[in-house]
């Protein structure tokens, strides 16, 4: 064999392993129907806080000890447990990522990813000076942030 064909073989292997790398690191959000339907196994929730329900944690008493309500994108609901300080922005965010095992009527989760909301998201989009209908107020808005 030619040492081309022998380099095109290991270039072709090593495309083949970081595709199945890849394959086996991706992750499917889950819902809790089945978490549910999977006592023990590892999934990935994509849920919210429910905030009408409680929220047990005492950062005084065992910070290690988190307590809540969560609700899917379905409508389900689950009580979570997690055996680790709470998030810091775990009250603004907009969805969270919990990562771990249905046991015994409860999710005792690994992991809690917060997603917030963008620092960019405005209620009046007026307020925006790219999205003004008025010409000259898009002029001064670009003069004085040229200035700076």
């Amino acid at each position: 064999m030619k040492k081309i064909h022998i380099v095109f073989l290991v270039l072709i292997a090593a495309a083949i392993a970081v595709l199945v790398s890849f394959m086996q690191t991706t992750t499917t959000y889950d819902t809790v129907a089945i978490a549910r339907s999977k006592p023990g196994k590892f999934v990935h929730l994509m849920a919210k806080w429910d905030k009408s329900a409680p929220m047990e944690y005492d950062a005084i008493k065992n910070p290690n000890y988190l307590s809540f309500t969560a609700v899917d994108t379905l409508g389900d609901k689950i009580e979570v447990i997690y055996h680790s300080p709470k998030p810091e922005n775990f009250e603004l965010s907009e969805r969270l990522v919990l990562k771990g095992k249905y046991q015994d009527g409860q999710f005792i989760c690994q992991s809690i990813q917060t997603k917030c909301p963008s620092k960019y998201k405005d209620e009046d989009p007026s307020k925006h000076p790219g999205n003004r209908k008025d010409s000259t107020s898009n002029s001064v808005a670009l003069a004085s942030t040229a200035k700076q």
